[in-house]
């Protein structure tokens, strides 16, 4: 997200008014480190959980969500102190924006290009690059964690450098030894655009395509999906959709916005939101529209994104709900449903908390209470669930959850950026969830012979039942560096892509 002229001018006049009203009460809070409170189903599901490894042998238990979390992920109940000068949701949304995180989190990734039946282009990012030493010590089923960015971001977005630095490091340096790949939305990361459909909050055969692709290349390595912001969504919802049917055996979302309805109408229907955050995401949209016009304008003739271009050009500095009603309600996903009648339709239909009650496999939600862009917790949905937890925390911002004693100088500088809380939580369950959890066989990557067929006339590898889900591989091995293509994308988009 990037703040406009507009935007930063509406801030420093309103924010101190809302921070003097605030700033007492979130410093007295940051004195101590506050638990989140965490939401569970009334009634439970059962889990099957390895309990113990000895020397070839293995033996089991059950658990529910909230022993499992317990036991596993001790420190989502520690407590969340965030960093003194970074007392509330708007300080830590905008830092995450404004600060330098090229020198920390180190990732680097091998880009694989898919072409998926409607001609549309996935570029998935892998990390560690095959080509590198370390990924030839990894065997064919280590964990690989599944990526789904936010709004306009991608692989190189510095929270999500900041578990995979971890997560994909080897264990003997202190990681856990993972794989990860990054499904970037379409035309994010630098991909092109070579159909009429975009992406959208609810659109998730892009992500089965993915995880088509890695389970047809990886058939034995366990799954475990994470998302942020809008890519929380998209994750949630494709878990709700799937059921005990999922190719991902567990997923953690961040920042996840639930009612996208709700957030869209407070963002657009109250000022402050409206001039400092909507019309920055909106922004963030238009850029990413207009990096692609070329490829736009190159696609064939009466084609349904074509009698919308002079409409989304027309528009000077739109917000979010102006772009979602001039492009991604006609362009978001497949047809149908796409295309919505109005902005509104699009938004009630992207939804993602109703999903939450028929998720299947483990699902840790995290939010805060002082988030500026998500409205709803859906702690009554989590409650009606099997399998789901909701950890809400006091503070943190949209994906910040920034804590430490860090300079401020320095920080901003990039020489020692804040650090974030929420990476300890994370790391913790997805190496429970890939190593622990054991499944039901339903679930996971599923032989060939079960719902996959290869089409030898176009080359296509298809999903069983669905002809908008199957991909073919266009090119592959361009290595990317994390932190380097942060910088060229922040300089032509103006900010992170929340």
């Amino acid at each position: 997200m990037s703040l406009s002229w507009q935007a930063l001018t509406a801030s420093l006049i309103i924010l101190p008014l809302i921070l003097a009203r605030r700033v007492l009460k979130a410093l007295l809070m940051g004195r101590t480190a506050v638990p989140p409170e965490v939401w569970f189903p009334a009634v439970p599901g059962e889990l099957k959980v390895r309990k113990t490894v000895g020397a070839g042998e293995e033996s089991y238990e059950r658990m529910n969500i909230k022993t499992f979390l317990e036991a596993r992920v001790p420190s989502l109940f520690a407590g969340f102190k965030p960093t003194w000068w970074l007392p509330n949701g708007h300080v830590q949304t905008i830092y995450m924006t404004l600060a330098d995180f090229t020198n920390v989190d180190q990732v680097v990734y091998e880009r694989t290009l898919l072409r998926t039946p409607d001609g549309g282009s996935l570029g998935l990012d892998v990390t560690p690059p095959s080509s590198s030493d370390y990924a030839h010590t990894l065997s064919d089923d280590t964990p690989i964690i599944v990526v789904k960015h936010g709004l306009t971001g991608g692989s190189y977005e510095p929270y999500v450098r900041s578990i995979l630095a971890s997560a994909c490091k080897p264990k003997s340096e202190g990681g856990l030894g993972y794989r990860a790949v990054v499904i970037n939305f379409r035309g994010c990361a630098g991909t092109k655009i070579t159909s009429p459909q975009f992406y959208s909050a609810g659109h998730t055969d892009d992500l089965r395509t993915g995880l088509l692709f890695i389970s047809e290349r990886w058939p034995r390595a366990p799954l475990v999906g994470i998302g942020f912001s809008l890519g929380a969504n998209v994750l949630t919802r494709y878990l709700g959709e799937e059921g005990a049917q999922s190719r991902l055996r567990g997923g953690i979302v961040l920042a996840c916005p639930w009612d996208t309805k709700l957030n869209a109408n407070r963002l657009q229907d109250h000022w402050f939101s409206r001039e400092v955050y909507g019309r920055a995401l909106g922004k963030n949209v238009m850029n990413l529209f207009k990096r692609h016009l070329d490829e736009v304008n190159a696609l064939p003739k009466g084609n349904r994104l074509e009698p919308q271009v002079p409409i989304i050009l027309g528009l000077k500095n739109p917000t979010l709900m102006e772009m979602d009603e001039a492009m991604i309600r006609v362009v978001g996903g497949n047809s149908p449903p796409f295309p919505f009648p109005t902005a509104q339709d699009y938004f009630q239909w992207a939804q993602s908390h109703p999903a939450l009650r028929t998720i299947r496999v483990p699902f840790l939600a995290l939010n805060t209470k002082d988030d500026p862009i998500v409205a709803y917790n859906p702690t009554h949905e989590v409650a009606h669930s099997s399998t789901c937890a909701l950890a809400i925390t006091h503070a943190g911002g949209h994906l910040g959850w920034f804590h430490g004693s860090s300079n401020p100088i320095a920080s901003l500088r990039s020489q020692k950026p804040a650090d974030r809380w929420v990476r300890e939580p994370v790391l913790e369950f997805l190496r429970a969830v890939a190593e622990d959890y054991v499944p039901d066989e339903k679930v996971g990557p599923r032989p060939r012979e079960e719902g996959v067929i290869v089409d030898k006339t176009s080359g296509f590898v298809m999903e069983v039942g669905n002809d908008m889900v199957g991909y073919k591989i266009i090119e592959e091995g361009e290595i990317i560096s994390g932190a380097e293509f942060a910088n060229a994308m922040k300089a032509t988009s103006g900010g992170a892509g929340l």
